[in-house]
């Protein structure tokens, strides 16, 4: 596949991350691409005066799209462009993360070698969320790492019931659940006790959070599911349900949270060596020894 069309997302605070840009801008002004830059990119950093667009135009126009920062830049870049069909590849200028593995020291020969077609792709699933009062649909929202419902502000227990294909599972009292993706379940589902998925499996993972009794359990599902999850009582507090941490609403007693996997999944892209138990050691610490 040629990549000619090239976009590229950072996060508006784009100044920790100048000196990347500007390395990419230049290789990929030599390579005689067409880049796009997001609009939120403020001008000061677009040196060579590029075209920017919306994310929506640039998900339609463009044949790939690189994203600088960490894996938080990266999340928000996948919901934004979750309706299109374009490739993402994520360059680190954070802590090591999951998501953005190209280091800007590596940038040139990685770039060079994916746009010649040496690269590994991976599709991976999203979720979508909906929250639904009294059979009215009141919030939606798209979520790449995770759906959790949680007390807002204070750490109280909320009761909630599962289904998943309209069948019950269980009624649990718990400091909340996550649902996740197998990319998230290195992320929260992963602190909550949840099990590590291959990031390309299709599935979605359960993992209550601090639940009352031992028996409640991370449970795995085929992505196909259909997961409900009934609020009960929340107690003192407000519960939430939240996706990838960033867009939230408050939900009531008697709110339906409904999780399913979104028809379209997203592309990432990697250098060709990628090795995906090589992130896991690094990032969590593996065969280290004392």
């Amino acid at each position: 596949m040629k990549f000619n069309t090239i976009g590229v997302i950072t996060k508006p605070q784009a100044e920790t991350a100048r000196e990347t840009l500007q390395t990419l801008f230049g290789f990929l002004k030599n390579k005689n691409c067409t880049v796009i830059l997001d609009e939120q990119i403020p001008d000061a950093i677009n040196s060579y005066n590029f075209n920017k667009l919306s994310r929506d135009e640039i998900g339609d126009l463009c044949d790939l799209v690189i994203v600088v920062g960490g894996d938080g830049t990266i999340l928000n870049a996948v919901r934004s462009l979750a309706h299109a069909n374009v490739p993402l590849l994520g360059i680190n200028v954070g802590r090591l993360g999951f998501l953005a593995d190209i280091s800007p020291e590596d940038l040139e020969d990685s770039l060079n070698a994916i746009l010649n077609g040496l690269h590994h792709e991976e599709q991976r699933i999203l979720l979508e969320m909906q929250v639904y009062r009294d059979n009215q649909l009141i919030f939606e929202a798209d979520a790449f790492n995770d759906v959790v419902v949680h007390i807002r502000d204070v750490a109280r227990m909320i009761e909630f019931e599962t289904r998943i294909n309209d069948e019950f599972v269980n009624h649990q009292r718990a400091d909340g659940i996550v649902i996740s993706t197998p990319t998230g379940s290195t992320a929260y589902a992963l602190s909550a006790g949840g099990p590590i998925l291959h990031a390309t499996l299709d599935a979605i993972t359960l993992v209550p959070i601090s639940p009352h009794t031992l028996s409640s359990r991370p449970l795995v599902v085929n992505d196909n599911s259909q997961i409900d999850i009934l609020i009960c009582s929340t107690k003192e507090g407000i519960a939430q349900a939240t996706c990838d941490g960033h867009l939230s609403t408050d939900v009531h007693v008697g709110d339906h949270i409904k999780v399913r996997r979104k028809a379209k999944k997203i592309t990432l892209l990697h250098p060709e060596k990628h090795n995906y138990f090589e992130i896991l050691r690094a990032k969590l610490h593996w065969s280290e020894h004392s």
